[in-house]
């Protein structure tokens, strides 16, 4: 299928971004990337060449050293309509990414794209929060669906995962639902190319949230058991994944609201597939120091297990497992943990004289307080 084949091209030259770096192991870059060692050394050489690569460096004319100031506006105005969404900061580090030693000032270039009727009035709102970011890469990811695009027939509902850190997108997948099996397929692809992250964070919205009485889903533990500790976000606060958000206008000023009518899902992870390696490689990230996504990135050393290992708790646990309806027993007292847990066991830890903190795996659940009043099925 043609799409395919496009995705295939994207990892091509994103393997050999990865592997050019100092210090990288191709071996292991082969192993992700599902490649024989051959291959990859192939495309290595090939990658000069510009056969089958998308990374390779523009054909465009743009440092000659007898360009007239006209001439160097003229250039300007190319980047601009190459990426019709810089502004005057992107397009200067585009021109020195180009071979521009001495490109004009970002006031200077805003001035010439207001000259030539290019500059979209931006309305920047004030933000009464907290800006933070990961420490290190795969440290945290984001993850959410972005509203449905409409196609000839159905809907698309992209999904996207971004590593705090860098920016990085993980995954922008053309999904034609929003079921945690389909979820699950594009994580498992994500985690064999790039390992697994320490923490996810998400919304409170199906298929990784619940408007139940659990926050908690079948989707949400199969992360834990795999060692991923999940977070999600403040209910009606989508500042929470700011980032997030932040790509969702980027993905669709630049690609989904380039076209009136989709015709289907593969027709969308085409274009998906096509500007991916743009946004991560070469499109420059003002939060980034003006550096690409990929000059922060480096993948998780921690992989993806082929199977998942059974859940053991230490002696300082008491042990209980959890019944179909979601629910354990403590002291003669019934307390709900959710039905994403049946027939796992959890692990209580006493804290305290009628305290216990529930785990699930690695992750704590809630904590159990004897002393609160009881009204039924308690809720931890």
């Amino acid at each position: 299928m043609p799409w395919r084949e496009f995705t295939r091209m994207s990892e091509r030259s994103e393997f050999v971004a990865f592997a050019r770096r100092p210090g990288a192991n191709v071996s292991e870059l082969c192993r992700r990337y599902d490649i024989s060692r051959q291959t990859g050394y192939k495309w290595l050489r090939r990658n000069g060449s510009g056969e089958g690569a998308v990374l390779d460096q523009s054909r465009r004319p743009l440092s000659s050293p007898q360009r007239t100031p006209v001439g160097l506006e003229s250039q300007v105005l190319a980047v601009r309509e190459q990426y019709p969404f810089y502004g005057g900061r992107k397009i200067r580090r585009r021109l020195q990414c180009d071979g521009i030693e001495r490109p004009p000032a970002a006031s200077t270039i805003t001035a010439i794209l207001k000259r030539n009727g290019l500059l979209a009035p931006e309305r920047r709102l004030k933000r009464d929060w907290q800006r933070f970011e990961e420490d290190d890469a795969n440290g945290l990811w984001q993850m959410d669906f972005k509203g449905h695009i409409p196609l000839s027939r159905g809907r698309c509902h992209p999904l996207t995962v971004l590593d705090d850190h860098s920016r990085f997108c993980i995954c922008l997948a053309a999904c034609g639902n929003e079921q945690g099996s389909t979820v699950r397929s594009q994580l498992t692809a994500a985690f064999q190319m790039y390992g697994l992250p320490e923490r996810m964070l998400m919304d409170n919205g199906a298929p990784w949230g619940s408007s139940g009485q659990s926050q908690h889903t079948r989707f949400t533990a199969w992360l834990i058991r795999l060692g991923v500790t999940v977070s999600h976000g403040r209910p009606h606060h989508p500042q929470t994944q700011g980032k997030e958000e932040r790509f969702h206008r980027t993905l669709k000023l630049e690609v989904i609201s380039r076209r009136a009518v989709w015709r289907d899902n593969p027709e969308v992870q085409i274009a998906f597939d096509s500007w991916r390696p743009e946004y991560n490689f070469e499109r420059p990230h003002e939060a980034l120091g003006l550096e690409p996504p990929a000059s922060r990135y480096r993948h998780s050393s921690r992989s993806l297990p082929s199977t998942l290992a059974p859940i053991e708790y230490g002696a300082d646990f008491e042990v209980r497992r959890v019944k179909e309806n979601g629910r354990i027993k403590l002291k003669n007292r019934y307390f709900f943990l959710g039905k994403a847990f049946a027939g796992d066991p959890v692990g209580l830890r006493q804290v305290g004289e009628c305290a216990w903190d529930v785990y699930y795996c690695h992750q704590r659940l809630g904590r159990i307080d004897l002393m609160q009043r009881q009204h039924g099925s308690e809720e931890v």
